[in-house]
């Protein structure tokens, strides 16, 4: 049985976090899916909202961890991310794309689509499928709305560079979960790794 993810799992390297979370289901009031992609972001990282310093737009990357990111792109999408790592560190996750599971009419009513894979595959699609907005910024990540289950078997983990960037552009910081059709682009894959299930390998 899958188990929540408390806020104490999100408190390691956001490279551990990223693809520990592929499997992992997110629910937002009820509403989501499996996570199948994902993208690690780490202070030291141009392409990271932090690299920077700290301002009050990005003011919840820099902890504590466990908790909801969410910023809008472009002025046109809100995306969602997981703070990771200690208070200070300024990391987090950025949840690409979902294999729905739960909701699909609320799903299909917000996004104006009826084809499953083109719900959550993508940051943008996927904020507005669940309804997540910067009205959630700065929520826990184990308290409602949101809920996330660890995976309870083991997935295969395609890796590969991040996309829709423009420094850092080489990092192999993209996880997905290999063989999905829900994925927002295809991997250029780097290579594949089949972790334990994070049931098994962490404690919460």
């Amino acid at each position: 049985m899958a188990r929540l993810l408390r806020r104490k799992f999100f408190a390691r390297s956001v490279h551990e976090v990223a693809p520990d979370l592929i499997g992992a289901t997110l629910l937002f009031k009820g509403v989501g899916g499996v996570i199948v992609e994902v993208e690690a972001y780490h202070h030291t990282d141009p392409a990271a909202h932090s690299f920077n310093g700290q301002t009050a737009r990005n003011a919840i990357m820099f902890g504590p961890p466990g908790y909801a990111y969410v910023y809008r792109s472009y002025g046109i999408h809100w995306c969602v991310n997981f703070v990771c790592e200690p208070k200070g560190s300024a990391s987090a996750v950025l949840i690409r794309a979902l294999a729905p599971s739960q909701g699909l009419a609320a799903m299909r009513r917000r996004r104006g689509v009826t084809d499953e894979r083109l719900l959550c595959s993508g940051p943008g699609r996927l904020c507005q499928a669940l309804g997540i907005t910067d009205a959630h910024n700065g929520l826990a990540l184990d308290q409602p709305p949101f809920e996330l289950l660890g995976r309870t078997e083991e997935a295969e983990i395609a890796v590969g560079p991040r996309i829709g960037i423009t420094k850092a552009v080489d990092h192999p910081w993209r996880y997905g979960l290999k063989g999905s059709r829900f994925v927002s682009k295809p991997f250029r894959v780097i290579s594949a790794v089949t972790p334990r299930p994070v049931e098994t390998a962490h404690r919460r």
